[in-house]
Order: C-alpha cells, then structure tokens, then sequence
C-alpha cells in the first residue's frame, strides 16, 4: 500500500493533468452541441459493437440448445404434415363442403434424437442417439434425418440407442424410381460413404442421370418418399438390370441430428403378414 502512495505521488503531476483533461473534455461535450452529439454517437456506435460481439458470443455458446429446438420443431412438424398427408375427408351436404376425419389414425410419429457415436468407414456402420426406451424408441424403428433415410433402430437401451446405418453391406431399403414409380432396391457396396448402389432396375425403364430415388413405404417402417438421394452413374451389363450408383442425399460424416420414425401400423401389418409369412418358411 506504501509503495502505491509513493506511485501516485511521484506522479501527481500527470494524474492532475489527466484529471483537468477529463474535466476539461467533460464541460466542451456538455456545453456545445455538435462536440456532445458526436461524443455520443461514437459511444453509442462503440457500444453496439461490443453488444454486437457480447451477442455472438452468448449464440455461440447457446448453438446446441439452438439446434435440439429446431431439431424438436422438425420432428413436431413432420407428425403434422404426415396427418396432413394421411387425412381422410368426407363430404357434407354439398360438394363444396369437405370436412376433415377426427377420427384418422396419423401413420407416423417422429422423435427427435441427437447423433452422440457414428461411424462411416466400416463394412458395418452403427450410428448411438441419445434417446431409448424412456423415449418410446423401440428396436426396429427407421431413422432419418432432414435430408433423407439413415438407418433402422437395432438395440435400445434405458437412455440411447444404436442404429444400424444404410451404409450397411447387409442392409437393403426398398426404393423407387421417383420419375418413373419402379420399384428396386438401396444397398451399399462397402466402398464410398457418400454412394450407395441401386438394384434391380430393369433396361427397359426410362432411368438417367439425376433421376431421384425415395423410399416405397412398402414395408411400413421408413415413410414413404424419403430421401435417399439422386443417380450419379447409370451403366447397362449383360444383365436384365441397369447397374447404377446413387449419391446419398445425406453426408453421414455431417449427421448431427436425426428423427425416430414410429409407425402406428407396423404391429397391425405385421400381425396381418406373419401367417402367410411362416406358412411360406
């Protein structure tokens, strides 16, 4: 404490000549219009730029809570637009007059999940989420994400689940040739991440370059028209069937968040089915 007493005494002269300055500066913005409207719109703009800065940091640091809210509000409005989509509606009185059915069973549920393992660059890819059966994910839910297909729940636990990737050399996804309605067939080779390969197109179907491939919805898990991405080479064999590599719409290096897809029906379809099912076996 002595030494700075000593400090501000050696330099008392400077201190009170920084004060009289400030004091000084003080009375000219106070007293004169022009000096205190620039004075304070320099402030002001200085001001704005920190809280600009202050701001940027807090969103920053807020991004993850940013995210798993959109990610909710994704998951809310695709079970929205499914009703949408699977509404049955009913005329009333006149022609003009529709009604929508409260009684329509919606097809699909979606829960929101965040990506916390996945992996791309094996012949068997696994993807962990962070939500399980608290969450009522079961084992054999499709996954997807906003840009397309992902995979299938295989195991569940209390709090996560794994899911099996459709960069799965053991996986197939029933697909379909947007333009044209063919059926075929989505799996992958074990090579690139960001190609699968699509079978059972047959040389006759009008297929090109650029052509999109979505979901059939034929087997009651993933909905149908998903994502699965877009012809990048198409090549005739010797075969009755196009060989052709289809670009993944989405990059599962990038995949953050993704979407459970609960279907309502599955337990009636598979009910309906598995008589049949096992008289064939």
């Amino acid at each position: 404490m002595e030494r700075l007493f000593i400090f501000f005494y050696n330099y008392r002269a400077f201190f009170t000549f920084l004060i009289l300055e400030v004091a000084c500066g003080w009375m000219i913005i106070s007293n004169n219009q022009y000096q205190g409207a620039s004075f304070f719109n320099s402030s002001n703009s200085i001001i704005a730029g920190l809280n600009t800065f202050s701001q940027g940091v807090r969103e920053y640091f807020l991004l993850r809570n940013i995210n798993s809210t959109l990610a909710e509000e994704n998951a809310y409005l695709r079970s929205k637009l499914e009703q949408r989509n699977q509404a049955m509606y009913t005329k009333k009185d006149t022609a003009s007059q529709v009604l929508l059915d409260s009684a329509v069973i919606t097809q699909y549920d979606f829960i929101s999940a965040k990506v916390v393992a996945n992996t791309v660059h094996r012949f068997t890819n696994y993807l962990t989420i962070n939500k399980g059966s608290v969450d009522s994910i079961r084992s054999g839910m499709a996954v997807i994400s906003p840009l397309g297909a992902v995979g299938k729940v295989k195991s569940v636990s209390k709090h996560f689940s794994v899911v099996t990737s459709i960069l799965h050399i053991d996986v197939q996804v029933s697909v379909l040739l947007k333009k044209t309605g063919d059926f075929g067939t989505a799996q992958w080779d074990g090579k690139d991440a960001s190609y699968i390969k699509l079978k059972y197109i047959p040389t006759h179907v009008s297929a090109a370059k650029g052509d999109t491939i979505v979901t059939s919805g034929y087997n009651a898990v993933y909905p149908e028209g998903v994502m699965i991405g877009v012809i990048e080479e198409i090549e005739r064999n010797e075969t009755l069937f196009y060989d052709i590599t289809v670009r993944l719409s989405q990059d599962f290096r990038k995949l953050s968040y993704v979407e459970v897809v609960k279907s309502n029906l599955k337990d009636e379809l598979d009910s309906l089915q598995s008589p049949f099912v096992e008289a064939e076996k």
